[in-house]
């Protein structure tokens, strides 16, 4: 849509792709699978040649993206991890990056298993300390990746804080901004440089479609990221282009419901005997939550709790009925994950056991059911574990 600047984000969403199609005035962008375009004369062109490089569907989600995030180019790519991975091949031998500590277990896969080939290292630091990320800079150090709130133990940073720092070293700052979306957190607006998204969760929010986004800022920048989206081809399919867009239409009514279900749960937790922690940034209790409150309109439906005993977790998940044991997070359906095997299994125990993912956390993805329902499950599960290990001692 031309004109959505001036726009609520709610109606914004909604009207994702509704004008941009005058010639038949389809409200439903329309899906174009052609893979080449005809030229009108030589040295002409319609603005589409070769569909990796630019295709009418997925053009109109770009620059949607771009728009819901504050951003001058958007870039629709196959996967999250190929947004990341595009977003690395920036970067090359002897560059250094500055890393949120409490990461997602695939971010740092690809970090160390795969970028360390080409000679790009990482450090990671709590993004929230000033001090210990200037100890880590060197004059190698090209970008600061953060992740806020992080996943699974939603550590929030100040990203305005670090972008400040970044600038005048000429770092950029990149945010993963897949927890909370455009509709409650825009980081080009607090000073990123490029956002990305895991646009399988939130953004789809459907459990349906495996798409990433990247989101830049500046034109030199953007530049450079359109071609290596370009030269590396892990470009998001039309028809995928549009189930995503699909799916944004109706993020703000999803995340509201996200956000109020997470944190009535998190309440519920906070309360109940059997649950040690709760990691919600909603809760006045969390360290980050003047800062999330201040840089962010609300709060994501993802979070993470410990229970008591690590011997509960196993009869949890399989007491579970509503909320599925599953990987993912982000969509209408409540999914629960247990990281330490599963999302962030790849990320060394010392790692893992210095931020506190241990064998007691469970991950919450709450979805949009209703909230008695959920509740009622989740405390199912709890008095069914409680009993089940009661009754092994005997």
């Amino acid at each position: 849509m031309k004109d959505d600047r001036q726009l609520k984000i709610e109606s914004a969403l909604a009207q994702i792709g509704s004008l941009e199609d005058p010639a038949t005035g389809a409200v439903n962008f329309p899906i174009y699978h052609s893979t080449a375009y005809r030229h009108p004369g030589l040295g002409q062109s319609t603005g589409f040649d070769y569909t990796r490089t630019k295709n009418p569907t997925r053009t109109v989600l770009e620059e949607a993206s771009a728009r819901l995030e504050s951003g001058d180019a958007g870039f629709a790519c196959s996967s999250g991890m190929s947004a990341l991975q595009t977003i690395f091949a920036l970067f090359g031998q002897g560059d250094h990056l500055i890393v949120s500590l409490d990461l997602y277990g695939g971010t740092y896969r690809l970090l160390e298993r795969i970028l360390s080939k080409f000679g790009v290292t990482a450090s990671y630091v709590d993004t929230n300390d000033l001090d210990a990320i200037e100890k880590l800079r060197t004059p190698n150090t090209k970008a600061v990746f953060i992740e806020t709130p992080t996943n699974p133990l939603m550590m929030v940073t100040d990203i305005a804080a670090v972008a400040e720092w970044a600038k005048p070293h000429g770092i950029l700052t990149i945010v993963d901004n897949t927890l909370l979306t455009p509709f409650f957190q825009r980081p080009i607006e607090l000073g990123a440089d490029i956002v990305v998204h895991s646009a399988t969760k939130y953004l789809g929010g459907h459990n349906d479609v495996l798409a990433g986004l990247i989101v830049t800022k500046g034109k030199e920048l953007s530049e450079e990221m359109f071609f290596l989206h370009n030269s590396i081809g892990a470009v998001l399919s039309p028809t995928d282009s549009y189930q995503l867009m699909r799916g944004m239409k109706t993020l703000a009514l999803r995340m509201e419901r996200h956000e109020q279900n997470s944190l009535a749960i998190a309440r519920f937790l906070q309360e109940h005997p059997q649950i040690e922690t709760v990691y919600h940034p909603g809760l006045p209790e969390h360290p980050g939550y003047d800062v999330q409150n201040r840089q962010s309109s609300g709060n994501t439906g993802i979070f993470s709790f410990k229970v008591k005993d690590a011997r509960w977790i196993e009869p949890i998940l399989k007491n579970i009925r509503l909320i599925a044991f599953a990987e993912s997070l982000g969509g209408v359906e409540s999914l629960m994950t247990y990281p330490t095997v599963q999302t962030h299994a790849d990320i060394p125990l010392e790692i893992r056991e210095a931020v506190g993912v241990d064998e007691r956390l469970l991950r919450f993805s709450v979805g949009i059911e209703h909230i008695d329902d959920l509740i009622a499950d989740l405390d199912g599960a709890l008095q069914a574990a409680l009993r089940e290990t009661e009754g092994a001692g005997n």
